[in-house]
């Protein structure tokens, strides 16, 4: 077949997908925004967009959609460019339905099969909405803009022949006329790569080295931020690092906003609950490291003897189940998504998102030495192996739903 992945951050959820698509015998090529700077997968040709220019839109409801359907509009021009200029017509097009890239190319392509990475449905009630009172409380307001937001995403999937979400979580935020739609199938974690490793070393800015069996405590997010958890988690590490003096904490994360909005009284959520928290922590012992290469990223989950993950309702991290994936001994939230793969006692800790308490406690004793994690690590492992390993398990079952919509004997 000939096949077009749509991403404005291409490669995105499609890096192992598109070069393992090429290996069977199709003809791939990846559509994503010309501004965009991430490295394709090798033998993966890549064609851009035009970027849509910054909207002076006021603050209305259909802002989102407006910006979304302008995006929408500038995919399917390079699309019809890549169609009238260049022959180029795909059998088969996935895309991801985030932000409006595959609103418009069934009208450039109509007889292609439309399949939409469907990641989340916004919805005003049982998820993020609402769910952290002292960050956003729940208004009308709130949720009739989650509403607005929501337009693309049903208008999306409505238009697609199927979808594909990484969760079952994920997959049932969407109502159930469109869940039907919806096959669920994880991204995948390759665990050949991403497993424990006893002889890991994590250096350090200031020189120090860490390596595993240290008591060092991680938490890795994209953004420092309340959607996962980052001002709970600041909040327990006095309390953790009083109690456990040599303990080293360790956190991955840019200083920008993924999810939510930016803090009213400070610069970044990190300045501010530095501020909240001033002379109350051992800062010599706390490393921040911004966002880092992947291989120092899992040199840290390596090293980890706790790795502590926290999250609205909300899609689930890739970091989790790396971290599963690589051995860690996990104190999280007991929140849906990660009640998906965390199950309390077995294979990590689960705690509620809001009971600083109970977190500072799991904390500490996972950091003194659970005498269960060493069951509960080997658990984890198994279950990311067993379930989410990327090329025994995901990869050919993403093969296989992708080859569905084609012909018979399409594959390679």
């Amino acid at each position: 077949m000939k096949i077009l992945l749509v991403h404005q951050n291409f490669p995105g959820q499609f890096l192992h997908l598109a070069p393992a698509l090429i290996a069977r015998g199709h003809e791939v090529l990846g559509l994503t925004d010309e501004k965009n700077q991430r490295p394709a997968p090798d033998k993966v040709p890549v064609v851009r967009y035009k970027a849509p220019e910054p909207a002076d839109l006021p603050a209305m409801l259909g802002r989102t959609y407006c910006e979304y359907t302008d995006r929408g509009w500038l995919a399917a021009r390079g699309c019809r460019a890549l169609r009238d200029r260049h022959g180029f017509t795909p059998d088969l097009i996935l895309g991801h339905s985030g932000w409006g890239e595959t609103l418009f190319l069934r009208e450039i392509y109509p007889e292609a099969k439309l399949l939409v990475y469907a990641e989340l449905m916004y919805r005003t009630r049982g998820q993020d909405v609402g769910f952290d009172p002292e960050i956003s409380p729940d208004s009308d307001e709130g949720r009739a803009g989650t509403v607005a937001r929501s337009a693309h995403l049903i208008q999306g999937l409505v238009q697609a022949d199927a979808g594909l979400s990484p969760t079952r979580y994920q997959a049932d935020s969407f109502p159930p006329e469109l869940r039907q739609k919806l096959t669920v199938i994880h991204d995948g974690i390759d665990t050949d790569t991403v497993r424990p490793n006893p002889q890991a070393e994590l250096a350090l800015p200031n020189g120090r080295v860490l390596r595993a069996g240290d008591e060092v405590l991680s938490y890795v997010s994209r953004s420092l931020e309340p959607y996962r958890g980052f001002h709970r988690f600041m909040r327990a590490l006095p309390g953790v690092m009083q109690a456990r003096p040599d303990a080293q904490v360790v956190l991955v994360g840019g200083d920008g906003v993924s999810y939510g909005g930016k803090p009213k009284d400070a610069a970044t959520w990190k300045e501010k609950m530095l501020t909240e928290l001033s002379g109350q922590l051992d800062l010599s012992r706390i490393h921040f490291l911004d966002r880092v290469p992947y291989p120092t990223y899992l040199a840290l989950l390596q090293v980890a003897r706790v790795h502590c993950y926290l999250t609205y309702p909300f899609v689930l991290s890739w970091s989790l189940t790396e971290a599963m994936a690589a051995g860690c001994h996990i104190v999280a939230s007991d929140t849906e998504p990660v009640r998906e793969v965390i199950r309390d006692g077995e294979n990590g800790r689960l705690v509620p998102f809001f009971d600083q308490p109970a977190l500072e406690a799991a904390l500490i004793r996972a950091l003194a030495g659970d005498p269960e994690a060493a069951r509960m690590q080997e658990a984890a492992r198994a279950d990311m192996v067993r379930g989410y390993d990327l090329n025994r398990v995901c990869l050919p079952r993403l093969i296989d739903w992708v080859e569905s919509f084609g012909p018979a004997g399409s594959g390679g």
